[in-house]
């Protein structure tokens, strides 16, 4: 509760035909005399309620979708802005503005932050190709056929399977918690050079 609210709150809880001063309480509660009177008299609103029916998400929507950006990070593969924009277009079936992932970082920025991830090494980068992966792909299902290898019973390359598309440094939204607890799993691409 805001000092205005509890500064009401105080008002309110006085006796009812009781006198009392606008000035005087909102010296009491540290808060201004002008904005307390309005709010009291019902002649204005906080800001944020005031707005949210003008929000893209609703208060649950955001929720969601602060819930989602953790276990991207608890898993390691925390989205980018980019991300965020789609994400929120597909919930509100609409397209969505890359200054609405700035206010909306902003909004919570109790629970979120932007942190850079770690590009893909050299050699790596250089052994990253179409040509490549649609080779490994063919050997591999020839391989399956061969030695009758149900699809169920394959598994990813390394720990991190493809990151198709990940090649440079880029800024990712993380929630503070997890990435402060460290309990996320390991960057995109893991320190093995084998």
């Amino acid at each position: 509760m805001d000092l205005i609210e509890q500064a009401i709150e105080a008002i309110e809880l006085s006796e009812s035909g009781a006198s009392f001063s606008y000035r005087a309480v909102a010296k009491m509660f540290g808060v201004d005399r002008t904005t307390l009177s309005r709010r009291h008299q019902g002649k204005t609103r906080p800001r944020v309620p005031a707005h949210e029916h003008e929000q893209l998400l609703n208060p649950q929507q955001e929720e969601e979708l602060i819930l989602y950006i953790e276990r991207c990070t608890s898993r390691g593969l925390p989205p980018t802005r980019e991300m965020m924009r789609n994400f929120a277009g597909a919930i509100a079936v609409r397209e969505v503005s890359e200054s609405w992932v700035t206010r909306f970082l902003h909004r919570h920025n109790a629970q979120l932050n932007t942190k850079w991830s770690a590009g893909i090494d050299r050699g790596r980068h250089e052994a990253d190709s179409g040509e490549r992966y649609k080779l490994y792909f063919d050997m591999l299902h020839s391989k399956m056929r061969e030695y009758d290898v149900d699809a169920r019973n394959t598994y990813n390359m390394d720990e991190k399977g493809f990151a198709i598309g990940v090649t440079t440094r880029s800024k990712r939204i993380v929630t503070k918690s997890i990435w402060a607890s460290k309990q996320r799993t390991a960057a995109i691409q893991d320190g093995n050079r084998d």
